[in-house]
């Protein structure tokens, strides 16, 4: 399998170097455990000669030859600190360049693989229109709002559609790898992930946080506000919009536009975060934090929880005191 890492100026390092790290465990172990197959053929390229990392490191890539055709290309992201940066960097010549060249890969029959901020560099292109995809969680308002015919789940790990596979933030680089990997050798994959004791991901729901994501907008920010002081009480998207002084149809169309979902899941997602916070004190059962939330009952909360994050209370009860 030939891959060529595309490096953009301003690469995120750790991006960089897991992405690269799993598929040179991948080769190395593919040559030591499975007779050399499958087998990974890695390459750093840039548009530009020389590229630098987001920490100032010089990364060594290789020029693009024009009839290249990778079977796979992967897009780390490139490390902003505000959406704004962000987009500023889009617009950038090399930038461009980068989109411009992928578009031609595509077109060869290349799949594209881009992960964290690297979803916004693919976006950009337009290949995403109309396919799944997930982003980095912190910024997915703001990619709904520049892409809105991308099929977005940001509450996912990693989502293939017809043209690769995107995923989620910073680690999530991680999980585009192994997702790739798994696809040529599900063995190999699973070796890796033991090598590097991790594993395929398929949610990034347990790190959401809400308030973040109610920053980017300020309507959603007052509902934010609202439904905490009312989590006890339950949802009424009627008293949510009469305090917020707007129409429940208005409310509505804000978060579809924003987050992707309605109020009630939005309300939802604030009931699992205190719930968590509450399951990790000990003094706190199951139907007190029900009642704390909203629910008549711990049946209730213990099937939300499942639902949003995959793991029943004891799994995140353990989880925590793990860490």
């Amino acid at each position: 399998m030939r891959i060529f890492i595309l490096a953009i100026d301003g690469v995120f390092d750790t991006g960089l170097s897991v992405t690269l790290d799993a598929f040179s465990t991948a080769s190395r172990l593919s040559a030591k455990l499975f007779d050399g197959t499958p087998r990974f053929d890695v390459t750093t390229v840039g548009v530009r000669r020389t590229v630098h990392t987001s920490q100032g490191l010089t990364v060594p890539v290789q020029s693009i030859k024009p009839a290249s055709r990778p079977d796979w290309v992967i897009v780390p992201a490139v490390l902003a600190g505000t959406p704004d940066e962000l987009f500023a960097r889009l617009e950038r010549a090399d930038m461009r360049d980068a989109k411009s060249q992928l578009l031609k890969w595509s077109a060869r029959g290349t799949l594209i693989g881009a992960a964290c901020m690297g979803t916004f560099i693919l976006a950009e292109t337009g290949l995403l229109d109309l396919q799944k995809s997930t982003t980095t969680w912190s910024l997915a308002p703001f990619f709904r709002r520049r892409f809105p015919y991308v099929q977005l789940d940001e509450s996912r790990m990693v989502v293939p559609c017809t043209i690769g596979v995107t995923a989620g933030s910073a680690m999530g680089h991680l999980d585009l790898a192994l997702w790739i990997i798994r696809q040529a050798s599900p063995e190999l994959a699973d070796t890796v992930s033991c090598y590097l004791t991790a594993d395929l991901r398929s949610s990034q729901a347990p790190f959401i946080i809400p308030n973040h994501l109610a920053q980017a907008d300020p309507m959603i920010l007052r509902f934010e506000r609202w439904a905490r002081l009312n989590l006890k009480d339950g949802f009424s998207l009627q008293a949510a919009s009469k305090a917020l002084a707007t129409s429940a149809r208005t409310l509505q169309r804000r978060c579809h536009a924003v987050l992707g979902k309605s109020p009630l899941d939005y309300f939802q997602d604030l009931r699992v975060e205190h719930a968590q916070s509450l399951l990790h004190r000990d003094s706190y059962d199951i139907e007190a934090i029900a009642t704390a939330v909203g629910y008549a009952d711990g049946a209730t909360l213990r099937a939300l929880l499942r639902d949003r994050l995959g793991r029943g209370v004891r799994e995140i009860r353990a989880g925590f005191s793990m860490n």
